[in-house]
């Protein structure tokens, strides 16, 4: 759809902040029913933390982002994590609420995900968005992290989470770029995201792959292209690096491509798992969420020849 499909020459309208909660709840729901290895999914529980968990979460999220144009950037994650702690009993979407805020914010000046053309504008007003944030934003993040209290979180010498930051969002970001994969996000612009996550997700879905199928691929793709920095603060960057070679391996066998992949794929999953979950590839999902995200900011749920599926 061109500007001139909209008449009298005008823009296309901006993306409602309704339509971009909805896809980010969606989002969230898709990335949880996927089968992806060492994680929760339908009938796939962990001890501390289940399936439905999960789907509460994503119903949680919808309230604050449907008010995301009038509040800050670091006002949403918090109020986001805050109505999350109301229905799960544990972290479940920190790190995709840490993604998907920005990501949200950025949609407000793209046109309408629903039937318009790609927001090829989305990753540039991301950047502004990032680039924009402040000290009050970290803040009111540092506070979100807290409330979250995710495991493994361990102790850092400057802008440690546990104090209050005195260096805006993108900054103290910048600093956890080197241990943590959602940091990083911040710090290069969603690379992961835009140029591994959302190219393999667009592509398992035009060859015809349901949503959980392009999902655990997508997954793959991600955790092969770089260790998990959630396993890494959990079992050590030795294992975290054992486990994206896998992961690479997995694929090499053809994942959810061929039976032998799928097989494959089925013994990465076992091997993952654990009674305390130290394996637990979980930035890598929360990557994935939002790679599933800018998908559908794209048109990606509606799009005729994204709606076929094997599954």
């Amino acid at each position: 759809m061109s500007v001139r499909d909209y008449g009298l020459g005008l823009p296309p309208p901006p993306a409602p902040p309704g339509e971009i909660a909805a896809a980010a709840q969606l989002a969230c729901l898709l990335e949880a029913h996927a089968p992806k290895p060492g994680n929760v999914s339908p009938g796939r529980d962990f001890a501390d933390v289940g399936y439905n968990d999960f789907v509460a979460s994503a119903a949680a999220i919808g309230a604050p982002f449907s008010r995301l144009a009038d509040v800050a950037l670091g006002t949403l994650v918090r109020e986001a994590v805050e109505a999350t702690a109301a229905w799960a009993p544990s972290n479940t979407n920190l790190g995709i609420v840490l993604l998907l805020a920005p990501l949200a914010k950025a949609a407000l000046g793209t046109a309408s995900p629903f039937g318009a053309s790609v927001p090829g504008d989305l990753r540039s007003n991301l950047t502004g968005v990032i680039d924009a944030s402040t000290v009050d934003d970290a803040r009111e993040v540092y506070a979100a992290i807290r409330r979250a209290n995710p495991g493994g979180l361990g102790r850092a010498a400057n802008q440690d989470v546990a104090r209050e930051p005195t260096l805006p969002l993108r900054e103290v970001m910048r600093l956890a770029a080197d241990r943590d994969g959602i940091a990083r996000e911040y710090d290069t612009g969603f690379a992961a995201t835009f140029d591994i996550g959302v190219p393999a997700l667009r592509q398992a879905r035009a060859d015809g792959f349901g949503w959980d199928d392009a999902i655990v691929e997508t997954f793959l793709t991600l955790l092969a292209a770089a260790p998990d920095t959630h396993i890494a603060r959990r079992a050590g960057q030795d294992r975290a690096t054992s486990v994206s070679r896998l992961a690479v391996t997995v694929l090499a066998d053809g994942g959810v491509r061929t039976e032998a992949g799928r097989q494959s794929v089925a013994r990465f999953d076992r091997s993952l798992r654990d009674d305390r979950h130290l394996a637990n590839p979980g930035t890598t999902a929360d990557l994935t969420a939002a790679a599933i995200f800018v998908l559908l900011l794209e048109g990606g749920w509606g799009r005729g020849s994204l709606r076929s599926s094997k599954t």
